[in-house]
This record gives C-alpha cells, structure tokens and sequence, in this order.
C-alpha cells in the first residue's frame, strides 16, 4: 500500500506539473550528434541528452548516467516527444525521488533499425567502442559499473537486456520495459524488405535462449548485475518476458518482475519511464550508501 501511494504521489506531482506549465528544477534535452567511424555510409550519429538543472555549475561534479533505449520503428527523440521526459526527469528530482542523472537516448533506427552487429552495420560495437566512450568522454558522467545503467522500451527493451547479458561489466542496473526478445510478428514490418533480416538478427540474440543454455562462468557475472523486467498483462511479448524471468530463476539469476495493466504503447511506458528512472536511482543510492 505504501508503493502504491508513493507512485500515486508521483503521478500527482508529474500532474500538477503539467498543468502549471513549469517545473521547479530546469534540466534540458539536447539534440545533437556525434562522429562515427563503424556505421558503414555515415559520418555522424544522432543522439538526444539530458542535462539535470545542476549540470555545468560545479566543474568537478560527476553524474550517474542512464543509456535509454527506443522501440522499432522509432527515434532517439520519443522518448521526449511521447514520454515527456525531462519534464518527468525534472519532477522526480525536486521531489526527491530519482537522483541528478545524466540521461542517454541514442538513434537506433535511422539508416537500420536494429540494435545488433550485423554484417554491413556494427551496431552493437558502435555503442560500445564509440557511443559510451565518446558521451563519457565528453560529459561530465561517472564512468564506473556502479554508475551506469540501460534500459529501454520494446526492440530497446530486449537490446537492453542482450547488452547487458553481453556486458556485464558495464551496468549496474538493466531495466527492461515491453521487452521484445525474440522473433515475433510485427505489423509494421509486413511490407518491410528487410524485415527478415532484422527479424533474423532478433532470434539471433534470443536473450531467453542465451540464459537457458549456457552454463560457464557468465552465469556468476550476470548476478552481479539488477535486472528488472516490466511488462504489461496484454502485452504481446508478455509470454517472451515470463519465459525470460523463467530462465532467470532456473539460473539462480535475481530480478525484480513487475506486471501491470496495459499493452504494448505509451500508456505503458509512460509511467515504466517513471518506475525505471526512480528503480535506477534506488539502486545507485543503495550501492553509494554501502560505500
């Protein structure tokens, strides 16, 4: 009963805040873009930021950074365009409920939409080799496991926890909102040329098959890391996202598991967004405060 008045005084607060047009603490999102050298035909890569209201004002801060990853079909902006982010970001830090952060949102549709290494287009090495390397390098970010989390919506989702199983050493905290895991069919891509591929590429790195068949020392690294997975009950990946928690559990993996109400859409992640932001922050506080 406590959580739930908790969120309801979130939503509120969030509430409130819209009505008036205004928020307490003024942090910004940044569109902007960055070189790139492993994305065949392209030199620059967009990415959207938010910068908390403090950021610039004490030269020697450091912050935790969250990389928040997109859905298919989408683009590194949505997350302020339909999940209100910074106004969100905002809200939780004036009432005390997500710590100064720093926010990602890197592009994973534009030119190819896939999160994965493919044969013309090395996503995934991308993010690792350039993207976290050059925000990191660029922005005031705590560079630490301890301080850096992911976690997105849908094809962001399941890339979230692919990258997390991939590269347990680099976040402390993976939060997977809709996740979609493996293959499944997509409406949006019926009349899709190259919706095989990518389709193909998602089956490839099948998160929950990955769990289930392995059992070398990897095991050991991804206990080291919170996962938690966030889904709606009429969701189509609902059946993926049980079978994922399933192969967690049968691996002695810890997660935290939430179903609630909804579907596969921004009535859903909308407030995920805000259950994501204030679990990240939790747990960067608790890992802080046995320091």
């Amino acid at each position: 009963m406590k959580s739930i008045l908790g969120y309801k005084k979130i939503l509120f607060f969030l509430f409130s805040v819209v009505l008036a047009g205004e928020v307490f603490s003024n942090g910004k999102i940044v569109n902007t873009s960055m070189p790139c050298k492993l994305l065949e035909g392209i030199s620059s890569r967009e990415y959207s930021i938010y910068l908390p209201e403090s950021y610039g004002k004490e030269k020697n801060k450091k912050y935790p950074v969250c990389y928040l990853l997109h859905g298919g079909n989408c683009s590194c902006t949505d997350w302020e365009t339909y999940g209100n982010l910074r106004v969100v970001a905002d809200s939780l830090i004036n009432c005390g409920e997500m710590e100064e952060m720093i926010i990602v949102c890197p592009e994973g549709n534009k030119n190819n939409m896939i999160w994965f290494n493919a044969p013309h287009w090395k996503y995934e090495d991308f993010f690792f080799l350039e993207f976290i390397p050059y925000i990191e390098r660029n922005y005031n970010v705590d560079g630490r496991k301890d301080s850096r989390f992911i976690a997105g919506y849908s094809m962001g989702g399941g890339a979230s926890i692919v990258y997390g199983l991939s590269h347990p050493d680099k976040f402390s905290s993976v939060y997977s909102m809709s996740g979609y895991l493996r293959r499944q069919y997509l409406e949006f891509l019926k009349d899709d040329p190259s919706a095989e591929w990518r389709q193909q590429l998602v089956e490839d790195h099948n998160p929950i098959r990955t769990v289930n068949e392995i059992s070398d020392g990897r095991v050991d690294a991804w206990k080291g890391v919170d996962w938690f997975i966030d889904c709606g009950d009429k969701d189509f990946t609902y059946e993926a996202n049980i079978a994922l928690v399933q192969a967690f559990r049968d691996k002695k993996v810890n997660y935290q598991l939430r179903i609630y109400g909804g579907g596969h859409d921004w009535n859903y992640w909308r407030p995920s967004l805000v259950r994501a932001l204030k679990h990240m922050s939790d747990v960067f506080r608790s890992i802080n405060h046995k320091k």
